[in-house]
């Protein structure tokens, strides 16, 4: 219980030092998932009907890093090694978006 605290504390923390609220964050990464997850779906259904996908790449692009936009935009004195670290995961979260589309595809 005691981890838990101390991990609670450090993460509520951070807020008042980026001037970012958690809260916030947190409803933005959770609430987006389950739009992502619908974009992909729509992103892969307008490929297998060959219908124009610009729209429903951007949206789930969007919603991929829609809580690391929030960080950006509102952030105050967020260290280097932060946008290193995001990056890495929206490289990373096309990579393995492109694989999801490209094997959905094929087991079609």
């Amino acid at each position: 219980m005691e981890l838990w605290q101390t991990f609670k504390d450090w993460f509520l923390s951070l807020g008042g030092k980026y001037n970012v609220n958690p809260f916030i964050f947190g409803a933005i990464y959770l609430g987006a998932i389950p739009f992502f997850f619908a974009c992909l779906y729509w992103t892969v259904r307008s490929i297998k009907n060959k219908k124009p996908i610009i729209i429903p790449v951007l949206l789930t692009g969007f919603f991929f890093i829609s809580a690391y936009l929030y960080l950006i935009i509102v952030g105050k004195n967020i260290p280097v090694w932060v946008y290193v670290f995001i990056g890495a995961m929206v490289a990373y979260g096309v990579y393995s978006a492109i694989g999801k589309v490209k094997s959905k595809l094929k087991s079609r």
